[in-house]
């Protein structure tokens, strides 16, 4: 067991790993932005070091930075939390070779997993169901234009990087797709470092619903059930809900097959 753990995260996200962190009787450090000097993780926590200016590209979004303060707080690990760089491999690779423990999946499970693009190719290997959609970043607003022509309006542009609804913009007809196009690749950048957004039609009245999985260092994974997230702001979960209310013992066995087939694929190992 850890002795000491930094969280690089802020919010509600830090504070929970903070009381996890109480429970397991693990000193927690967070770092923080300019602007979050008075956040509740900062005042949670046993430890803090500030790490930039508000914007996140230059605070929370920076590797040198966070683990510089590992290093300064005498931490042995390091928690992404969500977001941010939770599903960057250059993160997790540089906490490792800083000799410091990433606390989640393997580097080449988070390089196949963490850009959607990646992450589409691998289900669609492992055979699992997927949007017809891009399998490679656009280069440019003329190709963007030629592939929703191709699939037909509306269509989604979405951020190869990060998650949270960052990134993210429906389109229901081409004169739409310019400013959309800019708007996608500007948010994902300021969001994410990494301004590679992809096409997907868009599926109109979806159900957003999510897949729990784990799997060991030894080549064994489950799926834990599913978790309702359609209610939704702004591509913002504000509700989730466990069971779902599908209904469908035969979709829900097929949903859980396909989280473990496309898991094993990445040889994914921890919670998912």
């Amino acid at each position: 067991m850890f002795r000491k753990i930094l969280i690089a995260n802020r919010g509600e996200i830090a504070v929970r790993i903070i009381r996890a962190c109480r429970d397991l009787d693990v000193s927690p450090v967070v770092v923080y932005s300019e602007a979050d000097r008075a956040a509740l993780h900062v005042r949670l926590a046993d430890e803090a070091y500030e790490i930039g200016p508000a914007p996140s590209i230059e605070s929370y979004l920076r590797i040198d930075r966070i683990i510089e303060a590992a290093h300064r707080s005498g931490a042995e690990a390091v928690h992404p939390g969500y977001g941010f760089l939770a599903e960057n491999a250059d993160f997790a690779g540089a906490v490792g070779k800083a000799n410091l423990v990433f606390i989640g999946p393997p580097v080449e499970a988070m390089e196949m997993m963490g850009s959607k693009i990646n992450a589409r190719r691998a289900a669609m290997e492992a055979g699992a169901p997927v949007v017809p959609g891009t399998t490679e970043p656009l280069a440019s607003y003329m190709e963007a234009r030629l592939v929703a022509a191709q699939f037909g309006y509306p269509v989604m542009l979405k951020a190869s990087a990060g998650g949270g609804g960052k990134g993210m913009r429906l389109v229901t007809a081409e004169d739409e797709l310019a400013a959309a196009f800019e708007a996608a690749q500007s948010e994902a950048a300021a969001a994410f470092g990494n301004a590679q957004v992809y096409l997907e039609k868009a599926v109109e009245r979806p159900r957003h619903i999510e897949i729990q999985i784990f799997a060991d260092q030894h080549g064994q994974t489950v799926h834990l059930g599913e978790r309702e997230c359609s209610i939704q702001r702004r591509h913002q979960k504000v509700i989730e809900e466990c069971p779902s209310p599908i209904g469908d013992p035969s979709l829900r066995a097929r949903m859980g097959e396909a989280a473990v087939s496309v898991a094993r694929a990445a040889h994914y190992v921890g919670a998912g």
